[in-house]
């Protein structure tokens, strides 16, 4: 199907595992039975959920930087939390993902997942990230 689908699943494995601090096997081969998905969008999800989970401190200390007044990411709505852990991932580590379509996607996840004030707090967030690790805004 799309890579849009593939960040939805995404964003469920990870939201789990953001209570968890744990990968879960299980739910990670039910979810890549979604026949929409491509063996291309499979590859990603597993590659972003093991890196995730594998860099979930360092993710989380880069998104507290620019998280004024934020001393801890428990205290973040996870839903703005998990979008900001995959496209802070994807900026970080998948450079053959352009920035814009990584944060927009982000935006996009928590406008369906998240409060109405989100999509702002969110894309400045990574805006700040971007600008850090990959020199561009």
């Amino acid at each position: 199907m799309s890579r849009k689908n593939a960040r939805d699943i995404l964003y469920k494995l990870v939201f789990e595992f953001t209570f968890t601090k744990e990968v879960n096997e299980r739910t990670r081969e039910m979810l890549l039975l979604d026949a929409t998905l491509t063996s291309d969008d499979k590859e990603y999800i597993v590659k972003c959920y093991q890196g995730i989970a594998e860099n979930y401190d360092a993710l989380c200390l880069t998104i507290l930087k620019y998280t004024t007044g934020y001393a801890s990411v428990d205290r973040l709505v996870k839903a703005d939390l998990v979008a900001m852990l995959i496209s802070a991932f994807e900026l970080t580590y998948l450079p053959e993902i352009p920035q814009s379509v990584s944060i927009n996607e982000a935006v996009e996840l928590v406008k369906q997942y998240s409060t109405s004030k989100s999509g702002g707090f969110v894309n400045g967030v990574l805006a700040s990230i971007n600008k850090e690790v990959r020199g561009n805004g």
